[in-house]
């Protein structure tokens, strides 16, 4: 019999397995090999900084320097060495500070909006041919336009995530509105509920669901999008540390901000889940 505990310990079992394979995987595939007699150029392979460029070894940092790598970075993730030598946790930091300022605007402006529309036909009938337009519009597209009218990178790259966070509250708080049964709205009217206290008590308990979906939704492209605009910007954040990690061809450290930037997202969507779970069953 599959009870909901002995199901959680056979996916955590076999989360584990496929983890070791991956692993497992991994290291041999970054396992050293022979020489293949190809003649490369030693300043190249000293710019690289590992055996790879002489083909002994894969250019793949293996799991245990990934390991290394991670631990060196956590033991001290708040140092600062300079405007362009900080620490991840810094960075991270950065990154984390525009991604819920610019979603906390978002929600301020899309979930009254979606209110709105989703109570008025005839509002909704006016704004989606607007909606339909800007809503497919890649938000780095909007990048260079902040830079120039904004003239500040830290704010321009605020206001990419709260274009890209504001679209899937909207349209799913807009959604979320229009679907509240009827009989509860006639239920109201019979007895004589103002309308305030109508979407309080009866519209925004309903819609809640959708509503906190369209935030977990903006929250996960949110942050895909800081990490992309902060490579644009550069300055501080977790996107920046990527590319000037490339710009140093440090792989290692490449991957250990790719988990991290994947930990960290999941992490965002996770508190989201709980919240929403409180809200729509709270006890």
């Amino acid at each position: 019999m599959n009870t909901p505990r002995s199901l959680g310990m056979r996916a955590a079992l076999l989360s584990l397995l496929i983890f070791a394979a991956i692993l497992g995987i991994w290291q041999v595939a970054t396992q050293p090999v022979a020489g293949t007699g190809v003649a490369v150029d030693p300043e190249y392979a000293k710019l690289v900084g590992n055996a790879a460029a002489t083909g002994n070894k894969s250019a793949m940092p293996t799991p245990a320097d990934i390991g290394a790598t991670l631990w060196k970075h956590l033991k001290d993730p708040f140092y600062v060495r300079g405007s362009n030598d900080k620490g991840i946790g810094i960075q991270l930091a950065y990154s984390l500070g525009r991604v819920l300022l610019g979603f906390a605007l978002a929600a301020l402006a899309a979930v009254p909006l979606g209110f709105l529309i989703g109570m008025s036909p005839l509002l909704y009938r006016a704004l989606d041919p607007f909606i339909q337009v800007l809503k497919p519009v890649s938000p780095l597209a909007w990048m260079p336009l902040a830079l120039y009218t904004i003239k500040d990178s830290a704010i321009s790259s605020i206001f990419v995530i709260f274009i890209c966070s504001v679209w899937p509250m909207l349209i799913n708080t807009a959604f979320g509105v229009a679907s509240v049964r009827k009989e509860w709205l006639n239920v109201a009217r019979t007895l004589e509920v103002g309308p305030f206290r109508t979407a309080f008590k009866v519209i925004l308990p309903a819609a809640a669901p959708t509503i906190m979906t369209g935030m977990r939704i903006s929250v996960g492209i949110a942050w895909l999008v800081i990490v992309a605009a902060e490579m644009l910007v550069g300055g501080t954040g977790i996107g920046y540390f990527v590319w000037n990690e490339w710009n140093n061809l440090s792989i290692a450290n490449i991957i250990t901000a790719i988990l991290l930037i994947g930990l960290v997202g999941l992490l965002l969507d996770q508190g989201l889940a709980r919240l929403a779970k409180a809200v729509t069953y709270p006890e």
